[in-house]
């Protein structure tokens, strides 16, 4: 009879624990606490909960459903698709690395030079850049509204003057943006830029890069263009050659009366020559896989750095074992933080050298050319790499390339000014 009641009184005591844990969970942890308790293996893209749904009727002006219309179907993607608004911090690159005012000197960059904050600032940044912006192509990848714009208008959309165009536009990087007017389809990404599909042809879909790419403004209709029209021709040294080719330049600097250019933000290309381009996504690394109270599975739209998020982290392991991603990737990063500490200030000396050696008027036509030559590489090569924002962590052995590169026409360029 004892033993009976000692059994009796274990279960009604695991009973209990049982209730107290599901009535904790339906406080702090939602209603499907039972499946969240029976994972034992992280979250993976085979647990995403793609839904069914037809698309809402589009409440913006020009037809883009935007991320409003959008919430009822998805609100766990659109509320963090807001909380991008937390990525409010702004690094000053001029005051951090004072020489690149010299190296960009008579170009907007040369004015103002701030790391991008989060999609939530896109318009607001743009309008108030101290960089000239005296057209829309500079709205090319900051709003679904003038991509829209450009789909239906054509290329003369870029030419219209910045601030009319500004007036139209409604929101900032959103659904659109990355997804078109379709209703979900397994999170499939449409090309909705018209000059991704104009460059790379029948790859468009393949490759679909239509942001943090390296592109330029066509002379003639100042139309948003990629030099590249397939993955191969996505190198530094191939992007060069393109432009070499036709001749192009972001400007002439007066003091040097070298054409240069300035590389925007290649992460995509950077990371696609990489090893880890095989195996992963943009998706993968910065936005994380969460799961809402219903057992619903989807990507945040909060982009994140993988280093600053436990999910991305434990993903990480895969591969990497027990090793301290965040140590190891913060001392690679501070290698290529160095080394381009060195190159820039070595790049702004050559560019003094050389605004001396054009202020003197001493060497001969083909000479000063040859130096020029050297200094518009120098700084491709340099900026390249300077401008791509993961600082090596996305393609460490591309970034440390281009700033070799860069010394080693450096060094060509001083040696030819007698320096």
């Amino acid at each position: 009879m004892e033993k009976r009641n000692q059994a009796a009184k274990l279960l009604i005591g695991l009973v209990i624990i049982i209730l107290a844990v599901l009535l904790l969970g339906g406080v702090v942890g939602g209603k499907n606490l039972v499946f969240r308790l029976g994972r034992t293996t992280p979250l993976t893209r085979d647990d995403i909960s793609y839904k069914t749904v037809a698309a809402p009727a589009a409440s913006s002006k020009d037809g883009t459903i935007n991320a409003a219309d959008w919430a009822a179907a998805y609100p766990e993607i659109v509320a963090t698709m807001g909380d991008n608004k937390k990525n409010s911090y702004i690094v000053d690159y001029l005051d951090q690395d004072p020489y690149l005012k010299n190296i960009y000197e008579g170009f907007g960059f040369a004015k103002e030079y701030g790391s991008a904050r989060g999609h939530e600032y896109t318009l607001e940044d743009v309008a108030h850049t101290a960089r000239p912006h005296p057209l829309a192509n500079c709205l090319t990848c900051k709003t679904p509204n003038f991509a829209k714009l450009v789909n239906d208008q054509g290329v003369s959309a870029y030419k219209i003057p910045f601030d009319e165009a500004m007036a139209m536009m409604e929101e900032n990087v959103s659904c659109y943006t990355c997804h078109g007017n379709e209703a979900g389809e397994k999170g499939k990404l449409v090309v909705t830029h018209s000059y991704v599909t104009k460059a790379l042809g029948a790859n468009a879909e393949k490759i679909d890069p239509q942001c943090h790419i390296e592109y330029y403004f066509t002379p003639a209709d100042k139309e948003t263009m990629m030099p590249y029209s397939s993955v191969e021709e996505m190198t530094p040294e191939a992007i060069l050659a393109y432009y070499d080719a036709m001749d192009f330049a972001d400007w002439t600097q007066e003091s040097t009366g070298a054409k240069l250019l300035k590389a925007q933000h290649p992460e995509f290309e950077t990371f696609l020559s990489g090893k880890h381009a095989k195996l992963l996504n943009c998706a993968d690394c910065h936005m994380p896989l969460e799961e809402a109270e219903d057992g619903t599975v989807y990507h945040s739209h909060l982009l994140v750095s993988p280093l600053e998020n436990e999910t991305l982290l434990e993903s990480c392991a895969t591969c990497h074992k027990d090793t301290d991603m965040v140590n190891m990737v913060h001392r690679l990063q501070e290698r290529v933080t160095t080394r381009e500490t060195e190159v820039g200030n070595a790049l702004s000396a050559f560019k003094d050298a050389l605004a001396a050696a054009v202020k003197a008027g001493d060497m001969g036509e083909e000479e000063l050319a040859a130096v020029q030559k050297l200094y518009r590489e120098a700084q491709w090569f340099f900026d390249f790499c300077y401008v791509e924002n993961a600082e090596g962590a996305h393609n460490s052995e591309l970034a440390f390339r281009c700033l070799d590169t860069a010394e080693q026409r450096i060094n060509e360029g001083m040696a030819l000014l007698g320096k």
